[in-house]
């Protein structure tokens, strides 16, 4: 999402099981927002590392329209979430050329009042064979994946009063078992559970506005927990029936501000990270409540970047994006330690993959970084696309997507 000048833009040693939130696709899928686990990971192996001054090789681009949306892969579809015109608009096309599919739209007056741009920010969802789409003024579908066809639609704002926001309606929900859930931020339905297949409510949880995070799913210490970082602070669900496990204030005094970037869970602990005099810090959770192992704001404080797990450490953009004081750094997960900083990339979208940062600036620079916790290397860098970058990135069988607000592009990062 862009952010304005005055108001913002908008993540072992441990005996428990983590299962994130999951479900059956063919390897290689990036079936959502940050990928199969919602944590910016890919497992594949073997990439291209090693890229010419030009970078590696474009399979081939495509004339988008504008939105933060990302792109999102199953099987040999890519679909990308847009706005055209008067219209919001999902496309289908081929990972292999780009030729459409199909498509589906329908009217959008939105009109963003701080002049951050009218596209979509929710990232579509793939679960068997269907493909989940929230608009900007909170229009919910259901579609058919192979056929483009509506199964069934919800307006949350005519049926829970969504309260404003700085820039529309912009939280990825989740799917959990059976239903698909989001941080709607209606009156008394902060939470709502959807059945998947109908679109009928299940149930509703808090009276939290909405944020611009998306949620995240985990077991711990054997019982399920649904993470939203809500526009108050953390807040664990029971899927099953929407029961708050243990909610805890995290935001920041200004009102002009916003909660963005996504949980980051690691064995029985969460790190949430905000802006505006905010901070971040690492939390236990139990059955019942956060307990801080650390926090501060002088680690990592995100205004709407997630950060990346890997081995001990946390990667992430420290800072404000609107003042262009952000910053890449690297934090010890287990003490809040900055082990460094780089001032040289402005903060942008961010994956991990096979020891390597793939990182997409808000410049349209696609940088590789080694997730290195001695050292900042930087391996690689190109001008890739337009500015402003803020949408996420996708890998799916060695093939990167990336997209500002006219193009779509697909590299090869195979060998």
């Amino acid at each position: 999402m862009r952010i304005g000048s005055d108001v913002p833009a908008g993540k072992s040693l441990v005996l428990v099981t983590i299962l994130v939130a999951t479900w059956p696709c063919q390897g290689g899928d990036w079936p959502q927002l940050l990928g199969p686990s919602r944590n910016g990971k890919s497992d594949e192996k073997g990439l291209l590392v090693d890229w010419p001054k030009k970078g590696p090789p474009l399979l081939w681009q495509q004339d988008v329209g504008e939105g933060f949306s990302a792109p999102c892969v199953a099987g040999d579809t890519i679909l990308l979430f847009q706005r055209t015109g008067g219209r919001e608009l999902l496309e289908a096309r081929d990972v292999t050329n780009g030729k459409l599919r199909w498509q589906f739209d329908y009217p959008c007056k939105y009109r963003d009042k701080l002049g951050s741009g009218d596209g979509p920010r929710a990232t579509p969802i793939v679960d068997g064979k269907n493909v989940y789409i929230l608009g900007v003024t909170g229009l919910l579908h259901c579609l058919d994946l192979e056929k483009g066809t509506k199964k069934w639609e919800r307006s949350l704002d005519e049926d829970y009063e969504l309260r404003p926001s700085f820039f529309g309606v912009g939280t990825t929900p989740i799917i959990e078992d059976k239903l698909l859930i989001v941080n709607a931020g209606g009156k008394k339905a902060g939470i709502v559970a959807l059945e998947k297949e109908t679109g009928k409510e299940k149930w509703t949880a808090t009276d939290d506005e909405a944020s611009y995070s998306s949620p995240v799913a985990a077991t711990l210490d054997d019982v399920r927990h649904v993470l939203f970082f809500t526009r108050e602070g953390l807040v664990s669900l029971d899927p099953e029936n929407g029961k708050v496990r243990l909610s805890m204030h995290w935001r920041s005094k200004i009102d002009a501000s916003v909660n963005a970037a996504n949980p980051v869970v690691v064995g029985n602990q969460v790190f949430l990270s905000a802006s505006y005099q905010t901070g971040g810090g690492v939390f236990a959770i139990s059955k019942d409540k956060a307990e801080a192992v650390w926090k501060n704001d002088t680690a990592i404080s995100a205004q709407y970047l997630t950060s990346i797990y890997h081995d001990g450490y946390l990667y992430g953009f420290h800072g404000r994006h609107d003042y262009h004081e952000t910053q890449l750094r690297c934090v010890d997960w287990k003490t809040g330690k900055v082990q460094w900083s780089d001032k040289s990339l402005t903060g942008g979208p961010m994956i991990f993959v096979d020891g390597q940062l793939i990182i997409l600036t808000e410049k349209g620079e696609l940088v590789l970084v080694e997730a290195n916790a001695e050292k900042y290397v930087e391996k690689a860098r190109f001008q890739a696309l337009g500015s402003p970058c803020r949408a996420q990135l996708a890998l799916s069988n060695g093939r990167l997507f990336a997209r500002d607000d006219k193009t779509l592009f697909c590299w090869s990062l195979k060998k």
